[in-house]
């Protein structure tokens, strides 16, 4: 009986163990930290052999496979010493898909992947299909693998879980598009996070789709230099633009052809507002058009799909200044889009643990759209020092918690502000991760 040893006991590698219980392997897995009672129990109940607090050497080197979670970084040094030892080291993505026959849409990308996700789950949904969502968002991938059937998943995979991929194939694989992030990661090198994203495009078939963003120049530049089989399927908000395959804007509208078909529908009826979201809407479409989906369905789910939490989240209205929650926005990216979207002054909460972010491409917006600045984390010096110069130095104030931040907040907001957290940064310094930070932020926000 092969043993396989998983690292991480949260939803990615507790799915994975239950998995490999399943399909019989002598299965262990080892967290070094401590691991949620939830998840415990979860073990437990499957008769799943576990660790926590510590890694013991000779219960993991003895792995035939390990299945690591992604978010240890391949520098941990019970990592290192299985690659020493040659051991096989592969994602929960990579294990479920081995058992998995179902239709899979695959979606990554530096920002719009939990929306696109969202939207495509959406549609496949209103369309009757049998579809299961999961990867980075919802339950473990591996765990419904093992516990449920599905006709079709929708994934969303973030880089670290491409990252031990390697014949795991999409039937429709999405970049949503490539900006700087997570580069603490990759060696502070871009070049390695873009070819971290398009290992989701390496087992492509001809009878495949990828999709993406071709006004986005990271993207082309790497489509480029690389040689993929399937039918690629761009998207684009350029002036003037049409597409034989694809997506774009014409007369106000958005138009997608998908072979012989074409599916159009006003900017204005899309229920989910911003340029940024425009680009979601048409990645989920084409993606809807090539699995099959018709027209009506496409039109009707794209005008009443309900924006995800964390995501750009109106909280309350508070003596006519409105509290926003956008917690996912944890790179530049994510917030210049936030920022971009606002149409009144805004009072921005922003900070936490920088992942090497550059913020001189925020500096016009913040000029335009930003009154004052919460500083919400335990080293705001890189903010202080790229935007007191813009807003002053009376504008900027630092707070340790959620509360804090939303009081200095609501001293700085007047009546027809917004009033928005969209950190560009991760959480891990004041928060267990974004939806803490956002769940906080909304109840500092009701106790107002």
């Amino acid at each position: 009986m092969s043993r396989i040893v998983v690292l991480g006991g949260a939803e990615s590698g507790v799915g994975a163990a239950v998995l490999a219980k399943v399909k019989g392997f002598d299965v262990f897995l080892s967290d070094k930290g401590t691991i949620d009672p939830k998840y415990a129990d979860e073990l437990r109940k499957w008769e799943i052999p576990f660790e926590q607090g510590q890694h013991t050497e000779e219960l993991i080197l003895n792995a035939d496979e390990v299945v690591k979670s992604p978010g240890i970084p391949s520098t941990a040094p019970m990592v290192r010493k299985l690659e020493e030892k040659g051991t096989h080291i592969i994602s929960e993505i990579e294990f479920a898909g081995r058992y998995d026959t179902a239709k899979k849409i695959c979606i990554t990308g530096s920002n719009g992947k939990t929306t696109t996700t969202s939207l495509i789950y959406y549609l496949l949904q209103n369309a009757g299909l049998n579809v299961g969502l999961g990867g980075n968002i919802g339950k473990s991938y591996a765990y419904q693998v093992a516990t449920e059937h599905f006709d079709y998943y929708v994934l969303e995979i973030s880089s670290f879980q491409l990252d031990n991929c390697y014949d795991f194939r999409p039937d429709i694989a999405i970049i949503t598009n490539i900006t700087p992030d997570h580069l603490d990661r990759y060696d502070y090198q871009m070049e390695n996070y873009v070819k971290a994203k398009f290992r989701i495009t390496r087992n492509l078939r001809k009878e495949d789709c990828f999709i993406f963003d071709s006004d986005d120049a990271i993207t082309i530049d790497h489509l480029n230099k690389i040689i993929i089989q399937a039918k690629m399927l761009p998207f684009t908000q350029k002036e003037g633009v049409e597409l034989k395959e694809g997506a774009f804007v014409k007369d106000d509208k958005m138009v997608v052809r998908y072979q012989e078909e074409e599916c159009d529908m006003y900017l204005k009826e899309l229920a989910l507002g911003g340029r940024h979201n425009v680009y979601n809407s048409m990645a989920a479409a084409l993606a809807a058009k090539a699995a099959g989906i018709g027209n009506d369905v496409i039109r009707q789910s794209l005008s009443s799909f309900q924006a995800i939490e964390h995501r750009l989240e109106p909280v309350l209205s508070i003596r006519d200044v409105l509290y926003i929650n956008d917690s996912k926005a944890t790179n530049v990216d994510s917030a210049w889009y936030a920022l971009e979207c606002q149409r009144k002054p805004v009072v921005w909460i922003a900070g936490g643990t920088d992942k090497g972010n550059d913020y001189s491409v925020l500096a016009d917006l913040v000029r335009e759209k930003v009154k004052a600045i919460v500083c919400m984390g335990v080293d705001n010096k890189k903010l202080h020092a790229a935007f007191e110069g813009i807003v002053g130095a009376d504008k900027m104030v630092d707070a340790q918690s959620a509360d804090a931040a939303v009081q200095a907040a609501s001293k700085f907001a007047q009546p027809g502000d917004v009033v928005l957290l969209s950190p560009c940064c991760a959480s891990f310094d004041l928060f267990k991760n974004y939806e803490d930070r956002g769940e906080k932020f909304k109840e500092a926000v009701r106790r107002l």
